[in-house]
């Protein structure tokens, strides 16, 4: 069994800025593990200016270099560089990276050097603005996370797009509400895009539950092929929503609100963990955090309102044998303030975690076990790596 765990994106590193989020992790086919975070000015909310650092392993993300600043915020008219996706190709050295401009506008970015160097970005922003005639975007945002290369090669990165009429932000800022879900596609390896369907709405009902606030979502392609993307929405399940389709990119198909799946209204991370054995299909992994309870001011509150947020801790890695259709409660990798994260799996079949981590763990004292969250208590971003046998040593299965 191995578990191992380092801080790399920590406040008061790099001095500049306020917080690091969102973190981005994939390994490259020569093996590189790259490392990305918004680096955020001020507070680090999500309208503040913010660029985009990379840090990259060589030695299978046992220590890594110096962060490099590859994009900066003042090179794109100010305002956040968000949601950096990147795409390792299965078949050559490229690194394919999509991300957004101020929530407003989409670029794209490749190298061929394992991320020694990247060439210039493209603005992509035209494969989506036609969609306005279906859909009045205001608001665009891609990911975030990694994304995926289906076995044809075709690249597949979820976007969600919004109307910006929401409030959440206070005056003078479009709102991430109401919501949809859509993806941008490339059959060339970044070159050119394209957009895809619709994959859900706010406002859409699944079994009778209205869907609310479809947002950040990861993909998947599973072992018979079918293209899975699990979403967070802010519906009154409290559970992550399965959508499937056979191409990934039309004719969506809303599966199921996923029982095993809590949902605390936070980004999660999905892989598809490649087995060796000729023998044996390949597993699906997720993280995110694993928490229903929610507290204000102190308190925890006993009856939460359904799909509203819950305290963003306990970050929990959890293994599928059957592509997704039933999870096993795997292990936790984190029991405090822990929200976003990304998943990739190494050359030597290691899983790699990159994770917003608070190291302001403050214990209820009336609730065992139970921690004091806010969003704010983010202070680092931190990197952990583990075996497949450290997963599954106390693996218990849902009731």
């Amino acid at each position: 069994m191995m578990f191992e765990q380092q801080d790399v994106f920590n406040i008061g590193s790099w001095g500049r800025y306020g917080k690091f989020r969102i973190p981005g992790i994939v390994v490259t086919k020569m093996g590189s593990v790259l490392l990305t975070v918004e680096a955020r000015y001020g507070s680090g909310a999500d309208w503040d200016n913010s660029d985009i650092l990379m840090r990259k392993s060589v030695d299978d993300g046992d220590t890594f270099e110096d962060p490099v600043l590859l994009l900066s915020h003042v090179d794109f008219d100010n305002g956040p560089i968000n949601n950096f996706v990147m795409i390792a190709h299965a078949e050559s050295n490229r690194v394919t990276a999509v991300f957004c401009s101020g929530y407003s506008k989409v670029f794209s970015m490749f190298s061929d050097d394992d991320a020694t160097t990247f060439s210039s970005p493209v603005e992509i922003t035209s494969v989506i603005e036609n969609f306005r005639d279906e859909y009045p975007w205001k608001v665009c945002a891609t990911g975030p996370g990694h994304s995926i290369q289906l076995d044809d090669g075709r690249i597949i990165v979820p976007i969600w797009l919004s109307d910006g009429t929401g409030t959440e932000f206070g005056s003078g800022r479009l709102g991430h509400r109401p919501s949809i879900l859509t993806v941008i596609y490339s059959d060339d390896f970044g070159s050119n895009w394209l957009m895809g369907d619709i994959l859900c709405s706010d406002g859409d009902y699944f079994d009778g539950i209205r869907i609310t606030n479809p947002s950040e979502t990861v993909a998947v392609q599973k072992n018979d092929r079918t293209v899975m993307f699990n979403i967070r929405t802010e519906s009154s399940p409290n559970r992550r929503l399965i959508v499937t389709s056979d191409n990934g990119v039309f004719k969506f198909q809303i599966n199921r609100f996923d029982d095993y799946l809590l949902e605390s209204v936070c980004m999660g991370s999905l892989l598809r963990y490649k087995n060796h054995d000729e023998n044996k299909k390949d597993y699906l992994i997720f993280i995110n955090p694993n928490n229903l309870q929610k507290t204000h001011e102190g308190e925890l509150i006993s009856d939460p309102v359904p799909g509203s947020s819950r305290d963003r801790k306990r970050l929990t890695v959890k293994l599928s044998r059957d592509d997704g259709e039933t999870w096993s409660f795997g292990r936790v990798i984190e029991e405090g303030p822990s929200g976003y994260s990304d998943i990739a799996q190494s050359s030597k079949g290691d899983i790699f975690c990159l994770y917003e981590f608070g190291s302001k763990n403050e214990f209820l004292d009336d609730v065992e076990g139970s921690y004091l969250v806010s969003k704010n208590q983010f202070t680092s971003v931190r990197f952990c790596k583990f075996n497949f046998n450290w997963i599954t040593k106390e693996v218990s299965e849902f009731s």
